[in-house]
C-alpha cells in the first residue's frame, strides 16, 4: 500500500519532536516518514495499519514504528463526532535514528538500542510490563526543556530495550517500495473499504472506486500491500469484531453478522487464522484481563 510521506518539523530549538494529537489530528492519513515513533494511545480505540499488520488498539497500548515503515491509526468513527467525552487523544515522540550523532549508536554500549531500532523496522507493539514505566516518562518529556529531553528519550528506549514479549507487527517481506506516489487512489480505497466493509463490495465497484479496471485493481492492490483484496476486507472484519468482543455488548453469534460475515463457520474460521484464537477464546481472554 503505497503511503503519503510526512514531513516531521522539530523547530529550531529542538532535535526531536514531542506532542499531543487530539481530535482530527490523531487521524491522519496512510502516512510514513524517516523519523522513528513512538506513540501512545492515550484515549480511545480503533484499527492500526502498521506495514501490513491489520490489528485493533485500545487506550494505553504504545507502538514503536521505525523509519519509513508506513501506518496509520484510525480512530472508530465515535470518536469524530464533536463529543468532548469521546475524544481521540495520543501522545507523539519522532526523532531521526541519526540525530545525536552518526557514530552514537556505534558505541558498545548501545548495542541493544541499535538491535531495538532495527526489529522497529517491522513495528513494535510494546508489553504490559514497561507501559506504565513509558507512559509515566512520556507525560513529563511533554513538559521537559534542554539536556533533559534527550535524557528522557534515551531512558525510553533503554527501557523497551529490556522489555520481556516484545510483539513485532509487520511481515518480514514487507517493503515500502511504491511511498510517494498515487497516494490520493490508495487513500480512497482505504476509506470506502472501511465505510462498506460490512456488505459485500463488488470487485468492480471498488475498482470503480479506484478509477482502474477490475483487472487492473487486482494487481495493483496485490503489489501495494502483499494481499489480496478480499484478505485486506477479512482482516479488516475481524478488526473490528474483537472491538465488539471486548465491548462485550452482543452474543459471539449476532457479532458474526454484525461484522459483515454470512455465516457463523467462515467467521470462526477467518477470526482464528488471524487471530489464533476462537472468538470466545478471544473474548473470555479480554474479559478477565
Amino acid at each position: 500500500m503505497k503511503a503519503q510521506l510526512l514531513k516531521v518539523f522539530n523547530g529550531l530549538s529542538h532535535s526531536f519532536t514531542i506532542r499531543e494529537d487530539v481530535g482530527l489530528q490523531a487521524n491522519k492519513n496512510w502516512h510514513y516518514h524517516p523519523e522513528i515513533e513512538i506513540i501512545q494511545i492515550k484515549q480511545g480505540e480503533g484499527t492500526h495499519f502498521i506495514g501490513d499488520s491489520i490489528k485493533r488498539f485500545k487506550a494505553g497500548d504504545i507502538f514503536l514504528i521505525g523509519s519509513n515503515l508506513p501506518h496509520f491509526f484510525r480512530f472508530d468513527d465515535i470518536y469524530f463526532h464533536n463529543d468532548d467525552d469521546l475524544l481521540a487523544k495520543a501522545y507523539v515522540a519522532q526523532f531521526n535514528e541519526n540525530f545525536w550523532g552518526d557514530r552514537f549508536l556505534l558505541l558498545p554500549e548501545n548495542t541493544v538500542l541499535r538491535t531495538l531500532l532495527d526489529k522497529a523496522k517491522r513495528g513494535i507493539a510494546l508489553s504490559k510490563d514497561v507501559k506504565e514505566t513509558i507512559s509515566k516518562i512520556l507525560s513529563r518529556l511533554l513538559a521537559t526543556e534542554g539536556p533533559e529531553r534527550i535524557i528522557m528519550l534515551l531512558e525510553i528506549l533503554n527501557v523497551i530495550s529490556g522489555a520481556k514479549d516484545l510483539q513485532q507487527l509487520s511481515s518480514i517481506g514487507f517493503k515500502n517500495e511504491y511511498a510517494g506516489q498515487e497516494n490520493d487512489r490508495i487513500n480512497v480505497v482505504y476509506d470506502y473499504s472501511f465505510s462498506n466493509f460490512k456488505r459485500k463490495i463488488e470487485l468492480e465497484e471498488i475498482a470503480a472506486v479506484a478509477g482502474i479496471s477490475p483487472n487492473s485493481f487486482c494487481r495493483y492492490f496485490k503489489a501495494r500491500t502483499k494481499k489480496t483484496y478480499s484478505q485486506f476486507i477479512i482482516e479488516i472484519k475481524v478488526g473490528y469484531a474483537c472491538k465488539l468482543l471486548i465491548d462485550n455488548k452482543y452474543s459471539v453469534k449476532q457479532i458474526c453478522y454484525e461484522s459483515g460475515f454470512n455465516n457463523f463457520a467462515s467467521f470462526h474460521k477467518y477470526f482464528k487464522l488471524i487471530t489464533n484464537k476462537s472468538p470466545l477464546d478471544y473474548k473470555r481472554e479480554f474479559i478477565t484481563t
